[in-house]
């Protein structure tokens, strides 16, 4: 596809592809990963405004950094306007210069809190919250879907509304709440948001390899992609992307492995990394022998054992 810098507020980026922000998995290690893959932009998994309120550690986890995956942006979610600014200027986002705040998860807990995609249906919310967290000082883009369902569709005043109140960028999912993650992205909302702002517009939805980046490049005018469940399987899509020189499987497990077992205890780092090799493994031969060892292994060095046997 098409590489070009984005700018967003007054920092700029890379090039426009870019990593999702991916609950359970797009923590420091992975977003390092995928940024020395070639993304120009990676985001944190979403974090609770409230959590950081009330002092969560878990929360203040899923923000880790040491500046080693490059420009990153933090994602919050939640549905106070105070609250939401008071996360912004939580002293653990000292490291992100852009905030995201995530107006389309479609995860029935957080929609019946009247957070992420329930904001849809709350436009002038949504727009006290875009402000207040401008007011931050913070770098502001917002990320949403294209409606709660097919009937009622409301990229175009939506996307207005967003820049009205003070984003510097949105990326807009094109499907609506009740697909969740299947079915076709419509090509024709992301563009009507393309057309009906000045912003900066990155469109998500459908990304598995370069065709699908050009396509939905072309077909909605969007000025970049956003890669979000098939960089699990395939990290190096973002070569593919981008034309950034890839490794082989097994020097990319070993490093993947390496960065999250120096920022995470040895629990932690051996059940996220049977997730990430079954990710890995998908489509080898005997893959699911594999993944069964894998996910009766105890130990990240029993797990880089068998890794050794799928790609050594």
């Amino acid at each position: 596809m098409q590489l070009k810098p984005i700018s967003v507020g007054n920092i700029t980026t890379e090039n426009n592809v870019f990593l999702a922000p991916l609950a359970g998995y797009t923590n420091y290690a992975f977003r390092r990963l995928c940024k020395g893959y070639g993304a120009g932009l990676c985001f944190t998994e979403m974090v609770s405004a409230k959590g950081l309120k009330y002092g969560s550690e878990n929360t203040k986890e899923l923000l880790y950094t040491d500046g080693g995956e490059g420009l990153c942006a933090a994602q919050i979610f939640g549905s106070e306007p105070s609250t939401m600014r008071a996360a912004c200027e939580h002293e653990v986002f000292a490291s992100f210069p852009i905030v995201d705040i995530n107006m389309g998860c479609p995860v029935p807990k957080i929609y019946k809190n009247g957070e992420g995609s329930a904001l849809l249906e709350n436009p002038l919310l949504a727009e006290k919250i875009v402000k207040e967290c401008v007011k931050s000082g913070k770098i502001i883009t917002v990320k949403f879907r294209i409606g709660i369902t097919e009937d009622h569709l409301i990229t175009a005043e939506f996307a207005k509304r967003m820049e009205g109140a003070g984003a510097s960028l949105i990326t807009v999912h094109g499907r609506t709440k009740d697909k969740i993650y299947a079915g076709e992205v419509n090509f024709a909302e992301i563009a009507a948001a393309k057309s009906a702002v000045r912003i900066p517009v990155i469109a998500n939805g459908g990304v598995f390899s370069n065709e699908d980046a050009e396509k939905l490049i072309n077909e909605t005018g969007a000025d970049g992609v956003m890669v979000a469940r098939a960089a699990l399987f395939n990290p190096q899509l973002f070569c593919d992307l981008t034309g950034t020189p890839k490794e082989n499987k097994l020097e990319m497990f070993e490093k993947h492995l390496k960065w999250t077992r120096t920022v995470c205890d040895e629990r932690f780092t051996t059940v996220f990394m049977r997730k990430m090799a079954a990710f890995y493994v998908k489509g080898e031969r005997g893959a699911a022998a594999y993944k069964d060892r894998l996910f009766s292994a105890q130990s990240p060095d029993e797990i880089l054992i068998i890794a050794r046997e799928i790609w050594g």
